[in-house]
Parts: C-alpha cells; sequence; structure tokens
C-alpha cells in the first residue's frame, strides 16, 4: 500500500515507517528537515511543513492511506489541529479516504482512564498540548473520512513485543507501552475496519 506519513521524525512515527517499509509499503514522508531520515527503498521524503497546504496536498496526491502521527514538545506551538486540518483537507481533494492518526489517552472522553499524575499534567504544563489533540480529534471526528483515532498510553522506548493491550473499554487504564507496539497497532489498522470510526486505546 501507499501511506503518506506525517510525523516520521518523531519517536512513534519512525517506527511506522520502519514496520511500514519492512512489511512492504510504499511511503511518502513530509519533514522539516529530510537529513533526519535515512534514505531507503520504497521512502519518498519530501521537504515541507504540514501546514503548508501545497505540500501537505503534494505528500498525500496518490496515496492510498494516510497515518498521522504529528506530535508537540512542552513549550512549543502545538502543531496537531492546525496540521491535520491542512490533512483532512488535502485528502478530500485527492479523494484518500483511510485516516489513522494518533493522539494519547486523556483526550477527548478517556481522562478517567490516566493517573491523579498525568491528570494534574494535562490541566498545567501539557494543557496546549492537550487542547490541540482534542481539537484534532473534533476534526477528524467530523470529516466525513473513513477514521482511525489510536491513543496510546505511556509511550517507551523498548521493543516490539506483541504484548499490550487495546480497545475501547473505559476501564482500560494507562500503562506504559513502546512505541513499536503502537506502530504495529497503526499498521494493522490499514487492512482491518474492526475500529473504524472508533478511538481505540493501545496500552
Amino acid at each position: 500500500m501507499q501511506i503518506a506519513l506525517f510525523g516520521a521524525t518523531g519517536g512513534t512515527g519512525q517506527q511506522v515507517l520502519e514496520q511500514a517499509l519492512a512489511s512492504g509499503h510504499t511511503v511518502t514522508a513530509l519533514v522539516r528537515d529530510p537529513a533526519k531520515i535515512e534514505a531507503r527503498p520504497g521512502l519518498d521524503v519530501l521537504c515541507g511543513d504540514v501546514l503548508d497546504q501545497e505540500a501537505t496536498s503534494r505528500c498525500i496526491q496518490g496515496s492510498a492511506a494516510v497515518i498521522c502521527v504529528l506530535g508537540s514538545g512542552v513549550g512549543a506551538e502545538p502543531v496537531e489541529a492546525q496540521g491535520t486540518q491542512r490533512i483532512l483537507e488535502a485528502m478530500k481533494s485527492n479523494g484518500v479516504r483511510r485516516l489513522v492518526a494518533v493522539t494519547s489517552l486523556g483526550v477527548g472522553d478517556t481522562r478517567a482512564q490516566v493517573s491523579a499524575e498525568f491528570q494534574r499534567a494535562m490541566d498545567t504544563v501539557l494543557q496546549p498540548i492537550i487542547a490541540a489533540k482534542t481539537e484534532q480529534e473534533r476534526l477528524i471526528r467530523a470529516s466525513g473520512l473513513d477514521w482511525t483515532i489510536v491513543r496510546p498510553g505511556g509511550l517507551g522506548d523498548g521493543p516490539r513485543t506483541g504484548d499490550y493491550r487495546s480497545g475501547t473499554d473505559p476501564t482500560l487504564m494507562a500503562g506504559l507501552v513502546s512505541r513499536a507496539d503502537v506502530a504495529e497497532f497503526v499498521l494493522r489498522q490499514l487492512s482491518d475496519d474492526s475500529y473504524l470510526h472508533r478511538c481505540p486505546a493501545v496500552t
């Protein structure tokens, strides 16, 4: 499958990229700094910003699906909502319907699924990021596209294990999950409609 990938240089995005290529998919990634991604067969790297509508549309053109793993660091201007708006517009103009986006447990109706400590962070240092992810999810839900929103728990750099829990059960509490396992779950959604128009947690 031809995949358009946004957020390819982030921790989870790197795992999505590696596993997608290893599975035989071809990937077009839009990145601000192409030097951060090693060239290899099956990968087309475009230099640009997700907030640039023309660059975003160029990345999506010809793709069968889009994976959005946009993220923002604490103190930076969050790009999740604005970037996702550009992605959705480009998907519609290019006739691409399938979107898998990664946000976070704690967003939307999942606040009770994260620890009290994380809830305090959501209300303070993480507030701008959580607000951006909340708006990101609202935009996706209203898009009319074939979307799945993946909400991971705490992210770690461990190996891909396949040993994680997923689903929409509201009693599923956030725990540490490797970015590699999240990437595996994300890619699985491309060939599985079980969570179409749903927001599964991965933890």
